[in-house]
């Protein structure tokens, strides 16, 4: 048995080996043939000895059990989505930005590497072992794709140790799951063979085999990764994004081979222009470049906004671009009211995607192009994923047509539809307006939300037959009334109701989310959920308070206070927290001791000498602190710079913590 344990670990390491020789280094040192033998030989004596299979074994990529659903995964580092440039002035501008924020002249240099079309996942390493991956998702949360991740041969179960480059306890690595054009042209030609639908283009083949609940189904395609980043990158030690990309493939992680560091902008440029004469000569797909500063020390202190870090940028490819007919203009309301008409087009091949539906956003955007029914339209997918109409082919333009209006009444409930002066949109009034309440509804029971299965057609069903009205009648809904439903049986019912009862077990960020108050996303529910911790402290909150929120306005906060203070909402929440109920909304996990900032609510008073303010922000955020407009019995430290103002008086008359901006330096250093 020893010898055959031995031979065992012999075959696994020999096959790892090879496979970095392979994927990593392009470098093979035996055939096809050689490396299928010994993978047979390690198959074989695992199946006479199965218990000595370990989870790491080569032959393990194969795939696990099905599982019923993806569990969510909160990134501890979120995974921010990049800023788009479509012309070469805007990669101009993102330098001016810059050098605006840094306050320099200096000269900067850049990485840049061609942006694949895949999708983004997060690889946590712990002591060097694969231990979890996920999704971006909402860049806060992902879902738990451990398994399928384990199928690709190109993910290493192990990272490579070596001394020179010391890989952290934890290691949280980001990359770009894809499939190569050849093997996407390889599945495709099987899939016809066997009568089956051809897949649209590779990204959507990477996205949904990722997404399949049987791992088993995820090995059978040939995933493979490119990895281009790692949460705090300063922690490593690297200097620069480029030499990041070094450490990356001596740990055995795939980092793009074409990626390159230009001096200027000058440079950025003609790498792109390079590239995109060349891009269809690679063996994976492309939709743009992706340009970095590469020192790490200017990614630190440039920092991010609530959506993109402003060191970064996509600067994308022309989108394919096509000829269709419009047959007519439709106009949908959403949730909040706003009627926006969408364009029903001839289907048409869009850079792989068949596409007959585009928004025309409002009645002044519909005017500016002026679409009109039977109109020929140039047609686009914005950034290569949303269909937009560019232009109308007015020589085309049928004796018949005639300019497109907005209905004055809701095609809906027939309200009269009014306009806001301050809006673009024109919205339906009727807050009981089915539309309305089917979109309140459906997003209540959205992913990021309270997760409730089931989709537009059973909240169609439910609302239409007068079963429920608002989010609280789903957990009233009884077995009897859902399995007379339209193919609804019983354990089509049963398994909705334990759905809805899960979602019971809730945080409060997404039960924030899911009320679906204007100008409240994923990201800024979560920032009031750790402001205020409790439901109740958010309904009993003033605009005062909520705008020393560094990231609520007052558009916004002016937004939250009409919702909770609106009589129906106010209704709406009270039958949401009832014990009748039972909701259980979790407050998220405070950071505790992390840092001396960590939970801390910080102002800034006076001229700082050392740092911008917008610098001391990032710096304050990063550390787990939050930064506020105004001093309040809320605030918890004063920071005080040159020439400070009647904040300081305030911080005195309060008797709070006043520091000056020496001691705040130092504070950040711990």
């Amino acid at each position: 048995m020893d010898e055959v344990k031995r031979r065992i670990e012999f075959l696994r390491e020999e096959i790892h080996r090879h496979n970095r020789l392979y994927y990593l280094e392009q470098s093979p040192e035996v055939s096809d043939a050689e490396y299928d033998r010994l993978f047979q030989e390690l198959k074989d004596l695992e199946g006479s000895h199965p218990e000595l299979i370990a989870t790491d074994s080569p032959t393990q990529r194969v795939g696990a059990e099905p599982q019923e659903k993806f569990a969510s995964v909160e990134h501890v580092v979120p995974m921010l989505s990049l800023d788009n440039g479509f012309a070469e002035e805007d990669v101009i501008e993102f330098e001016s930005r810059i050098k605006r924020f840094l306050k320099t002249e200096e000269k900067i240099n850049y990485m840049v590497e061609p942006k694949i079309d895949g999708v983004a996942v997060e690889l946590i390493y712990e002591s060097g072992e694969l231990k979890q991956a996920s999704t971006r998702g909402n860049g806060y949360v992902g879902e738990d794709i451990t398994r399928n991740i384990r199928t690709i041969l190109t993910v290493p179960y192990t990272l490579t140790e070596r001394p020179e480059t010391p890989f952290p306890d934890r290691l949280e690595v980001r990359g770009e799951v894809y499939m190569q054009l050849d093997e996407f042209a390889g599945l495709n030609q099987e899939r016809e063979s066997k009568g089956l639908p051809v897949f649209a283009n590779p990204r959507n083949v990477a996205s949904g085999s990722l997404r399949q609940l049987d791992a088993r189904v995820t090995a059978t395609r040939r995933l493979t990764i490119f990895c281009y980043a790692v949460a705090r990158p300063e922690a490593l030690g690297v200097k620069t994004q480029y030499e990041l990309f070094k450490y990356l493939r001596l740990w055995g992680l795939r980092a793009n081979p074409d990626a390159a560091v230009c001096e200027s902008i000058p440079d950025v440029l003609a790498f792109y222009r390079d590239l995109d004469q060349r891009r269809h000569e690679l063996a994976y797909e492309v939709d743009g470049l992706v340009i970095k500063v590469n020192p790490i020390s200017l990614q630190t202190r440039l920092g991010a906004t609530t959506r993109n870090p402003r060191w970064a940028l996509a600067f994308k490819f022309a989108p394919a671009q096509e000829f269709t007919v419009v047959r007519s203009i439709e106009v949908q309301v959403g949730r909040t009211g706003a009627l926006t008409p969408v364009a029903i087009m001839a289907p048409v091949q869009v850079g792989g995607v068949t596409v007959q539906r585009a928004t025309l956003h409002n009645e002044d955007e519909v005017k500016r192009k002026d679409v009109r029914v039977g109109d020929t339209v140039l047609l686009q997918r914005a950034g290569d994923v949303i269909p937009e109409v560019v232009e109308v082919v007015k020589e085309r333009r049928p004796e018949t047509a005639v300019p497109f209006s907005m209905p004055l009444n809701c095609p809906v409930c027939d309200s009269e539809v009014v306009r806001l002066p301050d809006e673009s949109a024109h919205r339906c009034p009727n807050a009981t307006c089915p539309a309305q309440t089917k979109g309140h509804i459906i997003h209540f029971m959205s992913k990021n939300a309270l997760d409730i299965a089931g989709g537009p057609k059973l909240v169609d069903l439910l609302v239409d037959r007068g079963l429920i009205n608002d989010p609280s009648d789903l957990f009233f809904l009884q077995p009897e009334e859902l399995s007379s439903l339209p193919h609804m049986g019983e354990k089509s019912a049963a398994n909705f109701l334990e759905s809805l009862e899960d979602s019971k077990d809730t945080t409060l960020v997404r039960f924030i989310y899911g009320l679906g108050i204007r100008h409240v996303g994923v990201h800024l529910a979560r920032v009031l959920a750790e402001r205020f911790g409790v439901f109740e402290a958010l309904l009993e909150a003033v605009a005062e308070e909520l705008e020393e929120i560094g990231e609520v306005g007052p558009k916004c906060a002016g937004s939250i206070i009409s919702f909770v203070n609106n009589p129906r909402n106010r209704d709406l929440l009270n039958r949401l927290t009832s014990p009748e109920i039972g909701l259980i909304l979790k407050a998220p996990a405070r950071r505790t001791g992390e840092t001396p900032l960590a939970d801390k609510t910080v102002v800034l008073t006076g001229g700082l000498t050392r740092m911008t303010r917008e610098e001391a922000r990032v710096r304050i955020q990063s550390a787990g602190g939050r930064v506020a407009g105004s001093v309040s019995k809320n605030t918890d430290l004063v920071v005080v710079g040159e020439n400070p103002g009647k904040k300081l008086q305030k911080a005195g008359e309060l008797g709070l913590e006043v520091i000056s901006e020496e001691e705040f330096l130092a504070m950040l250093k711990e």
